[in-house]
């Protein structure tokens, strides 16, 4: 049976643009009826849509309003690293066009400042607290699940756009990172806006909303780069085969497309490409100081083959790690379903496979302009290409990546069920169904059995009402009048489940530059850093103790870092945050943490911090970013991220301490064992790991510069040097 539906007009109708909102052209309402007149119109939809749809809509769009804003500000500044950034941004306009990480902007994040520029802008109205870096990011998240309704609603039935949206607002990984700073919440609007203008573009081979779809899918680009490219292949093929016009014309408007993305992405690179170094900052995970670099290194080709110049330990190529796996994890497709990712994303990811089988089966007769195989075209499509790649790349890749895949699978899900629920007066339709609920039930089972200590009862009940679906699914052809109960008994326990993750997601803040969604304690990298747990389970809020067997970055030149760069005891992650056992007071921040200053440290800094470009510097990114959010005043992130990017040399340093440029010096917590003056040798691992490529930083030399020429004292557990204490041409 072939299920081809028409394009539907828009939201006015078919007479909408010859309409306005109290009525038909021409009349003269009054305001109150306008107004009256406008609110049914938003409470209605279309005159074709069933009465219960806005309504329920509206609901949707509000429970996730609840969970992506409730409690939002316990994460404090979440990621530092892109905080620090957005505060930099909302003082300096240099810093907001470059994405610089401090406003004196010695050196930018590592990503384009796409997500940046709506954070900053936010911290420019409403000033610097938690809430307003964060806020944008979860109205992002709200956006994007109204988007996905809309998108669906066009080529497939109400039902399956709502059950879409209810999904995408379910999906633990899509909690966490709407609640977050990094750039995934913009990503995930934008490629979802992409995709809606394609749907446009395909109803009427309208060349104007495909050149916005490029458009977007470009500026997604000045997001997080390679990644927003992702979904290209399946917008291209769908306009391609499924809009109303001849071949050619068609391949015509896909190249204008495609000149589309070009500039929208290219003009940002092309600006800092062409301004010369010493009028910009230096590039962030960039060796060369080159932003085209980064974009087809590091945040490039880099991703796939693992070979990330640069990086924080990348996959160091194929094979890297043992047959298999790499730095970053198994490689193959069970990476999604492992213990890292699968809580995160693969709730629905078989169901959502099943989905585009199903679908292509069901229109293989269909004309080619059918728009219902166009849909699962979309959203097959950019399902299983995000899906090799990640499973199948070499370089890094974090669990919370996966919020890509989360749009694709929530409209497959919607999309297929609602197909086979048409058809459910055959009995091959409703064993398909069955089949896919009792699937989806076993493997929320089998997921919520990795957090066994978690609410135990709940995997149980997912099960019970799994099987009771399944039952209820297969006799649903006889008993017409519970059919109703049936369903929202199958849709409870397939989203039970992540759910569940989901609202333990948002009532857990999460900090740092890889945050996990889930209860508290049960996601994370495992024994790949410093604190995790054997087994793939980190510590708790990421504290804890020593590092699991063969976990953590590679050693530290010279022996600085013990093996396998695992931490001491008492070393928590991130690091420096505490004394024994991981607690005690703040002090220097890890590579994936930022820094928590004592109330002296932030006071010595804020002293005569008028008189300096930058009131400290201090190695790494988000050492500095800590810093940087206490006081509100530039500090300098010697080697960026993880301290490698040369950035500045000895010399470009030394030159800006004789010109009494930089206030102080911050080393590593003076609490850590073993250490020197420096903070250097002490606990190993933390610091040490994060060295790369076996040569010697220009940070290195830098500390040790320091270290020789200037006299250290400890202020807050933190080892502190005044620049100022020598003359310049004595240093």
């Amino acid at each position: 049976m072939t299920t081809t539906f028409p394009a539907t007009p828009g939201p006015g109708g078919p007479a909408a643009s010859a309409e306005g909102p109290g009525g038909p052209a021409g009349s003269e309402l009054d305001a109150p009826t306008q107004r009256t007149a406008l609110t049914g119109r938003l409470l209605r939809g279309r005159r074709e849509d069933p009465r219960w749809l806005r309504p329920a809509l509206l609901g949707l769009l509000l429970a996730t309003g609840v969970l992506y804003l409730w409690g939002l500000g316990a994460s404090g500044w979440a990621n530092s690293f892109y905080s620090a950034a957005v505060q930099a941004g909302s003082v300096s306009w240099k810093a907001f066009f470059y994405g610089s990480s401090d406003a004196a902007n010695s050196i930018t994040v590592d990503k384009p400042p796409a997500a940046l520029w709506l954070m900053a802008l936010s911290v420019r109205v409403f000033g610097l607290n938690a809430w307003s870096v964060l806020v944008p990011e979860a109205l992002a998240g709200i956006a994007s699940v109204g988007v996905l309704v809309a998108t669906v609603r066009r080529w497939f039935p109400p039902s399956a756009a709502l059950l879409s949206g209810l999904v995408l607002a379910a999906t633990p990984v899509a909690a966490l990172m709407f609640r977050f700073n990094n750039p995934e919440a913009l990503l995930v609007l934008l490629l979802l806006l992409a995709a809606y203008a394609t749907v446009r573009a395909t109803d009427k081979a309208s060349t104007g909303w495909l050149v916005l779809a490029g458009t977007l899918v470009g500026f997604g680009f000045l997001t997080k780069m390679l990644q927003a490219l992702l979904v290209v292949p399946a917008l291209a093929l769908v306009f391609l085969l499924a809009a109303p016009t001849g071949l050619f014309r068609r391949i015509r408007q896909l190249l204008l497309a495609g000149l589309a993305l070009l500039v929208s992405a290219g003009w940002w690179i092309a600006v800092v490409e062409l301004v010369p170094a010493k009028y910009r900052p230096y590039i962030g995970g960039s060796p060369t100081n080159s932003i085209l670099e980064l974009a087809l290194g590091y945040n490039g080709l880099g991703r796939l083959t693992g070979n990330e110049i640069g990086s924080v330990g990348g996959g160091g190529g194929p094979g890297s790690g043992g047959p298999g796996g790499g730095r970053w994890g198994q490689i193959g497709w069970s990476r999604l379903f492992s213990a890292e990712m699968g809580g995160q994303i693969a709730w629905l990811l078989p169901a959502a496979v099943v989905a585009i089988l199903i679908g292509l089966w069901l229109t293989r007769r269909a004309p080619r302009t059918d728009l219902t195989r166009a849909g699962f075209l979309l959203w097959g499509g950019w399902l299983v290409v995000t899906t090799l790649v990640f499973s199948f790349m070499h370089g890094i890749i974090h669990p919370y990546y996966t919020v890509a895949l989360a749009p694709a699978i929530a409209a497959l899900v919607g999309a297929g069920a609602v197909e086979l629920w048409r058809l459910r007066g055959r009995l091959v339709a409703r064993a398909v169904l069955a089949v896919a609920v009792a699937g989806t039930s076993y493997w929320a089972y089998l997921l919520l059995s990795r957090s066994s200590d978690w609410q135990p009862w709940l995997r149980t009940a997912v099960l019970v009402a799994g099987l009771a679906a399944v039952v209820g699914l297969l006799l649903v052809g006889r008993f017409a009048a519970v059919r109703t109960a049936v369903a929202g008994l199958a849709v409870v326990a397939i989203l039970a489940g992540p759910t569940a993750y989901s609202i333990a997601t948002a009532a857990t803040p999460h900090a740092g530059a890889i945050p996990s969604a889930g209860p508290a304690g049960q996601g994370g990298m495992g024994g790949m850093f410093p604190g995790g747990r054997p087994g793939g389970r980190g510590a708790p809020n990421g504290q804890g103790g020593q590092a699991g067997p063969g976990g953590g970055f590679p050693a530290r030149p010279n022996g600085q870092g013990g093996p396998n760069a695992q931490g001491g005891p008492g070393r928590g992650f991130p690091g420096g945050q505490g004394g024994p056992n991981g607690q005690g007071a703040g002090g220097m921040g890890g590579p994936l943490q930022g820094s928590t200053p004592s109330v002296e440290l932030v006071a010595l800094l804020e002293k005569d911090s008028d008189s300096y470009t930058w009131v400290a510097a201090t190695v790494r990114s988000n050492s500095a970013a800590g810093y940087q959010l206490a006081t509100g005043e530039p500090v300098m992130p010697v080697g960026g991220f993880n301290g490698t990017d040369p950035s500045p040399t000895l010399a470009q340093f030394q030159a800006y301490v004789a010109a009494g440029r930089i206030h102080y010096f911050l080393g590593d917590s003076a609490r850590e064992p073993g250490g020197d003056a420096a903070g250097r040798g002490g606990n190993g691992g933390q610091r040490g790991g994060m060295w790369t490529n076996g040569a010697t930083s220009s940070s290195q030399e830098i500390e040790t510069w320091v270290a020789a020429t200037f006299p250290p004292t400890t202020v807050g557990g933190v080892t502190v040097y005044d620049l100022t204490t020598q003359s310049g041409a004595t240093a």
